[in-house]
């Protein structure tokens, strides 16, 4: 009896959508592994939500929109006024080993401020112990940026005060409690304008466009669990 050729398939293939997945980088997909599970880099724009289903009466826009897999969810958050990197898996477990802070594991944020923060301002956002109602901060890293970060504009743009200089400060953390960044800048005298996540563990956001994400490889996915200091 002759044999029947087998159907061939193409293992990039999204099941979803149809036709192969090649375009690492662009908005609309990625490159799929079969029976395996994925970490996703998202560059989260201003005035989106870290959740897939709007809240509510919100004006902020979701993950929806963004033809991110089905399947994933994000690791953490940040807020909707805030941008920068978010991490989305379908893999079990993976929040609670990039966030409890017994881990230690350091995110860092970049701030701009209102007015330049001197040495003794940020010496108080590293020691610690800032009482931000019902509980104080960690030890962290703090320091200037300078010169301030090139960045493309806020859509839409920050609002400055008149007659009120800004800066940029790296605040590198290992908590993430809630708007923790905006109200450690605030408690210290310098209110937070604009704030972006730009690394988790040795994984930088990089040159990754806003409203774009992309699979992570093995040696990426190492990155984000590792020790930027012992790397």
């Amino acid at each position: 009896m002759k044999k029947q050729p087998g159907r061939r398939t193409n293992r990039f293939s999204h099941p979803a959508r149809g036709g192969p997945v090649r375009f690492p980088f662009c908005r609309i997909g990625f490159p799929l592994q079969p029976s395996s599970v994925v970490l996703i880099a998202f560059h989260k724009p201003y005035g989106v939500l870290s959740q897939f289903t709007p809240e509510p009466g919100s004006r902020w826009r979701t993950l929806a929109e963004f033809a991110l897999p089905a399947g994933v969810y994000a690791l953490g958050r940040l807020d909707a006024d805030s941008e920068g990197l978010l991490l989305l898996s379908d893999e079990p477990g993976l929040n609670t080993r990039l966030l409890d802070p017994r881990h230690a594991h350091r995110r860092e944020y970049w701030a701009q401020v209102e007015r330049v923060p001197d040495s003794a301002a940020l010496a108080r956002l590293a020691r610690g112990r800032i009482d931000l109602g019902g509980f104080a901060t960690l030890p962290c890293r703090a320091r200037r940026l300078d010169p301030a970060p090139a960045l493309p504009p806020r859509d839409p743009p920050v609002r400055f005060r008149k007659n009120v200089s800004d800066s940029w400060i790296a605040l590198e953390l290992t908590e993430g409690k809630n708007r923790q960044v905006r109200r450690m800048t605030a408690a210290v005298g310098h209110p937070t304008l604009r704030l972006l996540r730009v690394r988790i563990g040795g994984f930088l956001l990089g040159d990754l466009a806003p409203g774009r994400f992309r699979e992570l490889g093995r040696a990426e996915r190492a990155a984000v669990f590792s020790d930027p200091d012992h790397g």
